[in-house]
């Protein structure tokens, strides 16, 4: 993987800003889009479990959307400007131990990237390209690539302590 050049960071930047704009109507779709590639995902959302329809106004819907899509943001500005992605410790240790208590596995993060690429489609319109979605692709990929990474470094710290026990 490398970084984003500067028009791909800006066509994210770009993006971000017109989305601002639209956060709960876009949240909503985000999560409309990931149960409608994966129903099952839905026992993994606290404020999805019980419950048969998407929460209008669900301030941790709308809070957990926004984290996603700031965050791939982000991930594209810092792919600009260091070639890398840089998540501070604290924050990828919380994502990376909430994600696994919630059963998260790779293939659902596939499910989150597809659900976001169709969300940012939408939300652009005719300003949407392929250069864009490669952008946030990109940002997406190095993010959860970050989040997987701190997930198994987690899992196997704890097998190493059940195993010693």
């Amino acid at each position: 993987m490398v970084g984003l050049n500067e028009k791909e960071e800006a066509l994210v930047k770009e993006s971000w800003e017109v989305m601002k704009h639209n956060i709960p109507h876009l949240s909503l779709r985000f999560f409309t889009l990931i149960l409608e590639i994966a129903p099952a995902a839905k026992k993994m959302f606290s404020f999805l479990k019980d419950t048969d329809e998407i929460p209008q106004n669900n301030p941790k819907l709308k809070a957990h959307a926004v984290k996603v899509f700031k965050m791939t943001c982000e991930s594209a500005i810092q792919l600009g400007e260091k070639g890398e992605v840089v998540v501070a410790d604290t924050t990828l240790k919380w994502l990376g131990s909430v994600h696994l208590q919630n059963g998260v596995i790779d293939p659902h993060f596939e499910v989150v990237k597809e659900a976001l690429l169709r969300t940012v489609k939408e939300a652009m319109g005719e300003k949407w390209s392929d250069e864009m979605n490669g952008a946030w692709a990109e940002a997406y990929d190095h993010l959860a690539t970050a989040i997987k990474n701190e997930m198994h470094a987690e899992a196997e710290a704890a097998a190493a302590i059940n195993s010693s026990s």
